[in-house]
């Protein structure tokens, strides 16, 4: 019995870190999924049933030049780019509650689930200013050439709820499955805010992911690569650019309860952003990141905890933060599947 729940709580995690939620390209130099939380195991579904995640991610990056333009544009103007130099500063944290249910019997061979993400936290952003000409802030404020201001933010808040469905299939060691997500733009936002947990703008990501897991050595190798497509910011006249996202999981399990391994991503948005409010053109980002990453499966009682905790470093980051992210997750099944 407890062997056949970790196993259970083994497969519902890497569900759950399919679905969840923040990359940094794009208007204000960040997008609604979450880089790094869909590797290990991604490929896998649980067994029908409900399930509930906490997703904790606390990130800390800088930026400079055109990324902290695009960062601060709303704030500062279309000069921000040739006027100014500008050096952002961003911590961010992000809590991500989650249900899950996964339906009983077959859809098309394969296991159908269902879900929605209610992700809340604290943005801290602050901005270095120097200006290399006369700035005139649409705030009214004018600051002359060689002046130096500070722009800070911070916030509390809801973001956007996102809904995500997926299929997924079993067959031997391999696990493969299709998932999407809606970002539903209710969260809290305001334009003229350097801090938003919420993007004002409807988005839709599309994915595919596999896993290889041979039990009788614990080599698992998993991967998942998706686009995601944005609506229009009907405040800031600003249409993000489609993104591309992959991730890839190398993970040794020394137990059914222990692994240990590397995980990575690599970000690339491969349309340019465009409307009346893409003041700095043609911006695109892209980022890649690697670190280390451990699972661990524990009971609580009669119930499995099954537990994540990833460091990843990014580099060669182009029109975006670059820092170090920090993920931890929590999932544990809310009604027990029966075999």
């Amino acid at each position: 019995m407890p062997a056949k729940r970790i196993k259970a709580a083994l497969l519902l995690f890497c569900a759950f870190v399919t679905a969840s939620t923040a990359v940094r390209a794009a208007e204000d130099a960040k997008g609604f999924v979450l880089l790094g939380s869909n590797a290990s195991m991604s490929g896998a579904v649980p067994p029908p049933g409900t399930y509930f995640t906490t997703y904790e991610y606390f990130y800390t990056g800088d930026a400079s030049a055109t990324a902290a333009a695009g960062i601060v544009i709303d704030q500062i103007g279309a000069q921000a780019n040739v006027q100014a130099n500008v050096e952002v500063d961003a911590d961010i944290f992000i809590s991500i509650p989650t249900f899950l249910w996964v339906a009983p019997g077959q859809v098309l061979g394969g296991n159908a689930g269902f879900g929605v993400l209610i992700p809340f936290g604290s943005q801290d952003i602050s901005a270095d200013v120097d200006a290399l000409a006369t700035l005139n802030l649409p705030d009214g404020r004018t600051f002359g050439r060689g002046a130096h201001f500070r722009l800070d933010d911070d916030t509390f808040a809801f973001g956007d709820p996102v809904l995500t469905a997926f299929l997924g299939w079993h067959r031997g060691n391999w696990h493969w499955k299709v998932a999407g997500l809606l970002n539903v733009p209710v969260g809290s936002y305001d334009k003229d805010n350097l801090a938003n947990m919420g993007f004002n703008r409807w988005g839709f990501d599309a994915s595919a992911a596999v896993t290889w897991l041979d039990p009788a050595i614990g080599l698992e190798v998993s991967t998942a690569a998706g686009f995601t497509f944005n609506g229009r910011n009907p405040d800031t006249d600003y249409r993000t650019g489609t993104e591309f996202h992959v991730e890839a999981a190398i993970m040794q399990h020394f137990s059914k309860t222990f692994a240990v391994g590397l995980t990575g991503y690599h970000y690339d948005q491969i349309t340019g952003d465009s409307g009346g409010g893409a003041a700095l053109g043609d911006f695109k980002g892209r980022v890649s990141a690697i670190g280390p990453n451990i699972n661990y499966t524990f009971l609580a009682g009669q119930i499995p905890v099954s537990t994540s905790l990833r460091w990843l470093h990014e580099f060669e980051a182009k029109n975006r933060l670059e820092g170090e992210a920090f993920l931890f997750t929590a999932a544990m099944p809310l009604s027990i599947p029966r075999r």
